[in-house]
Order: C-alpha cells, then structure tokens, then sequence
C-alpha cells in the first residue's frame, strides 16, 4: 500500500552547495576589500562590503534551500 516515491530520499544538488562556498571566499579575500574608498553614505568600504555579504548569504541559503527542497 506505501508508495516508494513518496519515500525517496533527496539527493543533494552540488552546484547549489557550492554557492554556500562564494561568501567564505568573499570574506577570507581581505585585501580585495581592505579599503575606506569608495563610501557609501559614510561608511567605508570595508564595513558596507561585508554589510552586503550578509544579504548576499542570506539570499544564497534562500536559493539552496529552495533548490533541495
């Protein structure tokens, strides 16, 4: 009576995974934002940059969850 496919166990997508990979990278790059210029309202560089990393992570999981569900 039980159905397999609806026991199908997921298989992970890996280029999904590894976009998790690009905010590590953006962030252990330092000297690529080691910077006060260009500021932004301000702020320099190297606060807004990281700033944007955290939304761009959070949008990244966003994609991957939604990929592997």
């Amino acid at each position: 009576m039980d159905n397999d496919d609806d026991h199908k166990p997921v298989r992970p997508v890996l280029w999904a995974r590894a976009l998790l990979v690009l905010p590590f990278v953006a962030m252990l790059w330092v000297s690529s934002y080691n910077k006060v210029e260009p500021m932004v309202a301000g702020v320099p560089f190297f606060y807004w940059y990281q700033l944007l990393w955290i939304l761009i992570a959070a949008g990244l999981i966003g994609i991957v969850y939604r990929v592997e569900r």
